[in-house]
């Protein structure tokens, strides 16, 4: 077969799983309106996210009044229009979701594959980093830095990353440990390949299906913690989902509104995210499919 027969072929098959999964066709569903809702903010955006206009402060949404407003989702306590505002902060949320998992993933696969590999005493120490990692909350490590540090965007996907990285090291460390007492990697030892290369040719690509559920899983949880500290007014930016939320704790009994649709957003996101993480995981990975099955 062709290498684009092959690729088409393939394509066909993961279309077809999809199709017949409902939660894997919802979650990606889900991920790609808020993926094209980030990507185009400048055209979908009816007002501009940042204009203050006190006149028009904590209007009710368009739909409650009468059609009266040219604000869907109402406005907030300055007058700025909220269904803008929650547009802009999908490119926030996207943004540090997806770089901080990068991030994570760049420290935290290097360090499974070369402890699991390798084992002794350069395994004890890495898990023991691990380990006290697990014991702090990630939450509590990123209030701790951003607390001593200018919480930009840069440095808040930094922090975040590091904060996250072990999820990576201990599941790709847990199969490295089974992969290097296969006959392949011995044969490769044998013969004298470098052990670069067997990380690169046979462990790296044998734990690709985990770290891409993990990478998957993982969006969703930064969000959340990217949004629990946009909470707290330590966020990359004032329009973020949890910056708008905060905005709007004050105001729930007289403009709900403020506050509950950014909820909305972080929770559909999230619920979207996790929908395609658990579908991924029963397709990658052959022990939850014959768990499933029986």
């Amino acid at each position: 077969m062709l290498p684009k027969e092959r690729n088409k072929s393939t394509l066909m098959k993961w279309c077809k799983l999809l199709l017949a999964s409902k939660t894997g066709s919802l979650g990606i569903g889900i991920v790609l309106l808020v993926a094209l809702t980030a990507l185009f903010a400048p055209a979908l955006a009816p007002h501009d996210a940042r204009e203050v206009n006190l006149a028009a402060a904590s209007i009710p949404p368009a739909w409650i009044d009468g059609g009266q407003s040219e604000h869907f989702l109402g406005t907030d306590r300055l007058g700025r229009d909220l269904l803008s505002r929650v547009i802009y902060g999908s490119q926030i949320s996207l943004l540090v979701g997806i770089s901080s998992v990068l991030v994570a993933g760049l420290i935290g696969i290097p360090i499974g594959l070369i402890s699991g590999y390798y084992g002794g005493w350069i395994d004890s120490i890495f898990m023991r980093i691990v380990d006290a990692n697990i014991a702090i909350p990630v939450i509590l490590i990123a209030l701790f830095i951003l607390g001593f540090l200018n919480p930009s965007l840069f440095m808040f996907i930094l922090v975040v990353g590091i904060a996250t990285w072990y999820t990576y090291a201990r599941v790709v460390r847990s199969e490295v440990l089974s992969l290097k007492e296969r006959e392949y990697v011995k044969a490769a030892k044998s013969i004298g390949v470098k052990d670069y290369m067997i990380f690169l040719r046979h462990l790296l690509p044998n734990v690709t299906s985990s770290i891409i559920v993990i990478s998957t899983l993982s969006v969703a949880t930064t969000i959340m913690v990217e949004s629990s500290l946009s909470f707290l007014g330590l966020g990359p930016s004032a329009i973020t989902w949890g910056a708008l939320l905060s905005d709007g704790r004050e105001y729930l009994a007289t403009s709900w509104w403020i506050a509950t649709f950014p909820g909305i957003a972080i929770t559909i996101t999230v619920l979207g995210i996790i929908l395609l993480g658990d579908w991924l995981r029963d397709v990658l990975d052959p022990q939850s499919q014959a768990s499933t099955r029986s």
